[in-house]
């Protein structure tokens, strides 16, 4: 019993510690906002497999990793699980960096509060799952603020939108290739690899760009691989020792520290018209959370029976 409860904490505290790195990130990608989205996507790519390829090689992983690179050859739904997986979250990424250094931090927030829900709706329709009251509900009131914010701006949240279906796809597509997370993320950074390094060659070698490249920016670009990775690795870590219902809780860490930092350290607005979005929002969350409990379940099982006796 004792060992459960501390496995439970250490679940607990390497999950939050993964949301809370995720949650900084904005003011990482801040350090680099001289140089362009792409130019960041790149080497974050090329990083990202360099440190993996490290980690594999001291973990010595190095075996699993070439058995499950051949399975993945021998299976084509496997290779294009990880396909598609490498281009969703590469654009995820692609777009995350660029709205962060163009002043668009409150919107990726929104866009990370809102990816839970559309996850359950892609769910949903490829999946064929079925939803409960309570969820429909959740996805009711978030769709309302998106409108609101639609509408009143005239302008289509496309950042916040794009971040949630690029996450939302990639999490579908991790089902099709059921790699463990080091691996997997070896093989997606892998499949994009050549082609950030063939844009950084011609990016540098077409103009005096890298000689614009001051020795700490080096040092921060070389640094987007650890600053990607670790957190993915601390959250498989933890995650498998905790229930998914406190994952759903936890996840929340990120896009609210990302929405402090938007408002009160790089001062984005936050107008009345963003209150009312993200209260239907936040609203949703706290149903879309609630759902799963006994006594919500329990209240829609009471719905059902009486409405099939009142049909």
């Amino acid at each position: 019993m004792k060992q459960s409860g501390y496995n439970e904490k250490i679940g607990i505290f390497y999950t939050a510690i993964a949301y809370v790195m995720w949650g900084v990130l904005p003011l990482y990608w801040k350090l680099l906002d001289e140089r362009s989205a792409a130019e960041i996507l790149a080497h974050r790519i090329v990083w990202s497999f360099v440190f993996m390829m490290g980690l594999l090689l001291v973990t010595q992983q190095m075996k699993r990793c070439r058995e499950q690179f051949l399975e993945m050859m021998k299976q084509p739904k496997l290779a294009i699980g990880v396909i598609t997986s490498a281009c969703c979250i590469s654009v995820n990424w692609f777009i995350y960096i660029w709205a962060v250094n163009h002043e668009h931090i409150v919107e990726t927030s929104l866009g990370y509060y809102i990816n839970p829900l559309v996850s359950v709706v892609l769910g949903m329709v490829v999946l064929k799952e079925r939803l409960n009251i309570w969820q429909w509900i959740s996805f009711g009131l978030a769709f309302v603020g998106v409108c609101i914010i639609t509408f009143q701006y005239g302008k289509f949240p496309w950042i916040a939108l794009s971040l949630a279906l690029s996450f939302g796809f990639y999490g579908l597509a991790k089902k099709l290739a059921t790699f463990d997370s080091a691996i997997g993320l070896t093989f997606e950074t892998m499949i994009v690899t050549p082609l950030s390094l063939v844009y950084l060659i011609f990016l540098y070698g077409h103009d005096n760009t890298f000689l614009s490249i001051s020795m700490w920016q080096a040092i921060w670009l070389i640094g987007a691989g650890p600053a990607t990775a670790l957190p993915l690795l601390y959250f498989a870590k933890g995650a498998k020792r905790i229930s998914l219902t406190m994952v759903g809780f936890l996840q929340y860490i990120a896009p609210t520290l990302s929405l402090l930092f938007g408002v009160f350290l790089f001062h984005e607005s936050f107008t009345k018209t963003h209150v009312y979005a993200f209260s239907c929002i936040w609203g949703a969350l706290v149903i879309f959370s609630l759902a799963k409990t006994k006594r919500m379940q329990d209240f829609h099982h009471k719905l059902i029976r009486r409405s099939s006796f009142e049909g």
